[in-house]
């Protein structure tokens, strides 16, 4: 089949590049000159895990190319993804300005029957708006269906190739065939495609991202109160997360959630809710104990260091919200280095992927080439990204590049007694706290 995907962020791109590998004839649209000319070129702009390598293939294979210009892009294309930015507004709710300026300029371009997907996270009765939005100008027929992602990043790959589950949210007899077809190389194994009314599609994916945000929340609290009565949130995972109607997925107690969904989904659903008259209770919660959790560790911090920390340096692990990935977009990192250096603190990080990201945002750091480089000499060690690298460091060299063997973990990545065994002061999240000047 020939596609076209409009916009080439993090879904556009992993959307375009897998449907290529199913041998499908895939064009990328966007407005970004430079861009578009780096992935000409074979730069990918995101890290994300196996996409180089489908990238390139695909690329070197003639099945995806690149374009600037619309009509170019969507010429004899069946399928039309709009996979573009909505970022959110002040109130919280989704701007629909780019997908309904792509809407407004493909009515007059379509040259034959497409269908056209909304493929990013949009608010309910969005279908409708970007029907309504081509119909003004188009000579034929079309359909507009909504196919919301349900990608992981770190693990988007294979989430799209062998996914759980594939939502379409269509009335169209005509384009669920189309879909079908689409779709079939990728649930020969018998996943489900679920049909579903456009709304009921677009909802789907608000609800499913917000309940896992409320997952993750609960599990914060609950580590919460761990710290005040005594118990182990590790334990209590492993206790309820044996639980088939839990689940043991997302029960991982830490500093909150960020990146580019969780965040935008549960504002927008909370501001849907609040447009048609519902006072969402639940979510607002999550929203304020997701706030407070991202910088639960910075009063820790200054209580250690009784109240001061001037000329303090604290190293830092981890930058992106989420291990595999260089996003950094609502990265509880950020907020903590700034309140740490709004408290006079110096500054030392360091994360595999994700630094040149945050060079363009905060100034006044040290960027280390290695984890120990970004020891070197400082007071103590904060973490906020649970990279696989960080979870087995070599304790003796951490500890003589320290001033001071202690480490605030916001990800929980050491056992206590590991701590406890190799002489470190280690503070994290929902545990024991373990203060070696207390115990000597």
């Amino acid at each position: 089949m020939k596609l076209a995907v409009v916009g080439t962020g993090y879904v556009g791109l992993v959307t375009g590049t897998c449907f290529a590998e199913t041998g499908n004839q895939v064009t990328c649209v966007d407005i970004d000159i430079n861009k578009v000319e780096r992935l000409r070129n074979g730069e990918i702009p995101i890290y994300e895990p196996g996409l180089d390598v489908l990238f390139d293939r695909n690329v070197a294979e003639g099945r995806l190319t690149f374009t600037t210009n619309l009509q170019e892009g969507i010429k004899d294309a069946e399928v039309i993804f709009l996979a573009l930015p909505t970022p959110p507004g002040e109130d919280g709710s989704a701007d629909l300005k780019y997908i309904l300026g792509v809407a407004n300029d493909l009515g007059p371009i379509l040259e034959s029957y497409a269908v056209i997907i909304d493929k990013s996270t949009v608010p309910v009765g969005t279908a409708e708006k970007v029907h309504a939005a081509i119909a003004k100008n188009a000579k034929v027929d079309f359909d507009v269906i909504s196919n919301p992602e349900f990608l992981r990043e770190g693990v988007a790959v294979e989430d799209f190739m062998k996914p759980d589950r594939v939502v379409i949210g269509t009335t169209s007899e005509k384009a669920q065939k189309v879909m079908e077809k689409l779709y079939a190389p990728l649930v020969r194994q018998g996943n489900p495609i679920i049909f579903m009314d456009e709304r009921s599609a677009e909802m789907t994916k608000y609800a499913a991202n917000s309940f896992l945000a409320l997952k993750i929340t609960f599990m914060n609290e609950i580590a919460n109160l761990c710290e005040k009565v005594g118990a182990n949130v590790d334990d209590i995972r492993r206790g309820i997360g044996t639980d088939s109607r839990i689940g043991k997925r997302f029960l991982f107690a830490g500093i909150g959630y960020g990146g580019s969904c969780f965040p935008k989904d549960v504002q927008a659903l909370a501001k849907t809710s609040e447009d048609y008259g519902y006072d969402f209770r639940t979510l607002k919660s999550v929203m304020a104990v997701n706030d407070d959790q991202k910088k639960k560790l910075i009063p820790v911090v200054k209580e250690y260091f009784d109240g001061d920390l001037k000329d303090k340096t604290i190293a830092v692990w981890g930058l992106a919200f989420k291990p595999y990935t260089d996003d950094i977009r609502e990265a509880p990192a950020l907020e903590n280095i700034k309140a740490l250096l709004d408290a006079g603190a110096k500054v030392t990080v360091y994360d595999p992927e994700a630094m040149d990201n945050v060079k363009r945002l905060i100034p006044g750091i040290t960027y280390c080439h290695t984890a120990y480089a970004a020891l070197d000499d400082a007071d103590a060690l904060m973490i906020f990204t649970e990279w696989p690298q960080f979870r087995t460091p070599d304790f003796e060299k951490m500890g003589k590049l320290l001033k001071e063997k202690v480490i605030f973990d916001g990800r929980n990545l050491y056992e206590l007694d590991q701590m406890r065994d190799n002489g470190f002061t280690y503070y994290s999240i929902g545990r024991e706290a373990l203060n070696v000047k207390e115990l000597v």
